[in-house]
């Protein structure tokens, strides 16, 4: 028992140095894993036919339906990135609220919600913010540190505030782990948790970041009012009142109505995570599209007319034709799909046209730099995915399950120390690994654990609120030196004059705000737990 507790200890350790010293995440987990797993076999503490859990395991992954979301939400963001969606943003939120102290500083949380809630791509957003707001606000006389913290932090929004990657592998980990935790227990016909409800969970606490993250920048104006002043009234260009709104809504309405349609139908219970992301591609297609060519529209909009036509249609009347009787009504609206559908298909082939001739500033192909990007990064998570799995499995093989669940249910101070301390865990990890690894290796091994806990109150943990809770801890992995992404990524593109101590500077008020957030969690379950509860009744 004290080998196997000795070798699972080693396995993580070695893991994590490997990870550091800059092999490929997947290869190390899987590697690392198979080394220790025939070196647990050579000291006769580990059986090999553990390891015939982990095809069956990249099956499962293969088959699962929520995670074909993840290819159709990349594609999604990468696309409106290419459609300058969030320079245009950028640019009139910078009109309405430049007239106040610290105006481009609440406007660029404001435009990375709004961003996190259509694209969900942390590097795209503050890469694009950075390139875009930081000189502006340097160039206004605005604090370095606040600046560059304000673009860091309001770019990383989109880890916790749906659609997120991040909330739906964290949800397909979490219902996995939720049913395990239920069969220990003895519970045989167990509850279900589904992305859909880590997607309601966390949607409060998100606006609630945006929240204390403006309060902050709030208060900062208060105490140093020349850190974060007003663009002059003479150097903002004078509107009537009807072309200031027309241009906000020409800027705001399509991300919007994309926000509504892949959030409303996953929130409302209209569709799956899935298929609100292929909902959301073909929406982020359109838009593309418009952008290119604005002049001849017609198409498009009658295509994203008829996309929210067929939403409307589907929720409300029965569409199935395989049907002795159908009745009047239904067969109306089941011609009005069709009609639809012909519409919205000549709406996405006049999209795809354009942006497969159109070329980005660098001379690439518009939809063939976006297949290539999407086609990266999924293949990117889904190995790391697999990679994790044999690390898991090993992990398992030594027991090292057992180790940790005796671990967290003998700590002094119960639930409250076990759950301070795995999140202690994770924040540190988030030091220096990316979200992926860790939701891959902590979550499988240490929910079932949790889950299992009882809570102050005697009830048992809800899986939605850990979720929660672990994606906002999460969120600081992009932001805590010396390996936080979104750093790395304003770093990349700041002036000369912004040093990197600027940056790490302005980050740590935003870490702090993160590390509140969790304690308002803690005390106010409710915050995460209310909408799933009112939405779904779980």
């Amino acid at each position: 028992m004290e080998l196997n507790l000795v070798l699972c200890a080693l396995m993580f350790i070695v893991g994590v140095l490997c990870l550091l010293s800059g092999f490929p995440v997947a290869f190390t987990l899987a590697g690392v894993a198979l080394i220790f797993a025939g070196l647990g076999y050579m000291l006769d503490v580990f059986a090999l036919s553990f390891l015939t859990a982990f095809p069956q395991g990249v099956f499962g992954i293969m088959q699962n339906e929520t995670l074909v979301a993840v290819p159709l939400f990349i594609f999604m963001g990468v696309m409106l990135e290419r459609s300058k969606v969030a320079e245009e943003l950028l640019d009139n939120m910078g009109r309405l609220f430049g007239r106040l102290p610290g105006g481009l500083a609440f406007s660029v949380c404001i435009v990375g919600a709004l961003l996190a809630a259509s694209t969900g791509i942390v590097g795209a957003t503050v890469v694009t913010m950075g390139l875009l707001s930081l000189p502006t606000m340097l160039r206004r006389g605005y604090s370095i540190p606040l600046a560059t913290g304000s673009i860091a932090a309001s770019g990383t929004l989109g880890q916790i505030i749906p659609p997120s990657i991040v909330l739906v592998l964290l949800g397909d980990q979490l219902s996995v782990a939720f049913q395990n935790a239920q069969f220990e227990m003895g519970i045989f016909a167990p509850d279900t948790v589904s992305v859909n409800d880590v997607f309601a969970g966390a949607l409060l606490p998100g606006l609630m970041l945006v929240g204390l993250y403006i309060a902050y920048q709030v208060l900062f104006v208060a105490v140093n009012p020349k850190g974060a002043p007003a663009i002059p009234q003479d150097e903002i260009e004078e509107m009537t009142g009807r072309e200031f709104w027309a241009m906000m809504a020409h800027s705001l309405a399509a991300p919007v109505l994309l926000i509504i349609a892949v959030l409303g139908s996953i929130l409302g219970g209209l569709a799956s995570p899935t298929e609100a992301a292929g909902v959301g591609a073909i929406g982020a297609t359109l838009l593309a599209g418009y952008r290119l060519d604005e002049k001849h529209s017609t198409p498009i909009l009658a295509g994203a007319l008829c996309m929210i036509g067929l939403l409307l249609v589907t929720s409300i009347f029965d569409l199935r034709i395989q049907r002795d009787v159908i009745p009047t009504g239904d067969l109306i609206a089941i011609i009005a799909a069709v009609v639809m559908t012909l519409g919205l298909a000549y709406g996405i082939l006049t999209a795809f046209a354009r942006v497969f001739v159109a070329r980005t500033p660098e001379g690439d192909r518009i939809l063939a730099s976006v297949a290539q990007a999407t086609m990266v990064v999924t293949s990117m998570v889904f190995v790391i995915i697999i990679g994790a799995r044999m690390f898991t499995v090993v992990f398992i093989g030594f027991e090292g399950d057992d180790f940790i669940k005796e671990f967290l249910q003998d700590l002094p101070g119960g639930t409250l120390s076990a759950v301070l301390v795995v999140m202690l865990v994770m924040f540190v990890m988030g030091f220096f690994l990316d979200f992926l690894e860790i939701v891959f290796i902590v979550v499988p091994i240490v929910a079932p654990v949790l889950l299992q806990l009882p809570m102050p109150d005697e009830s048992t943990m809800s899986p939605v609120w850990l979720g929660v809770m672990m994606a906002v801890n999460l969120q600081t992995s992009f932001l805590t030196p010396p390996f936080g992404f979104a750093l790395f990524y304003l770093r990349g593109v700041a002036p000369p004059e912004v040093k990197t101590t600027d940056i790490y500077k302005g980050i740590i008020p935003f870490v702090i705000i993160q590390l509140f957030a969790l304690i308002l969690l803690w005390f106010l379950p409710e915050v995460a737990t209310w909408l799933p509860l009112a939405l779904y009744g779980r």
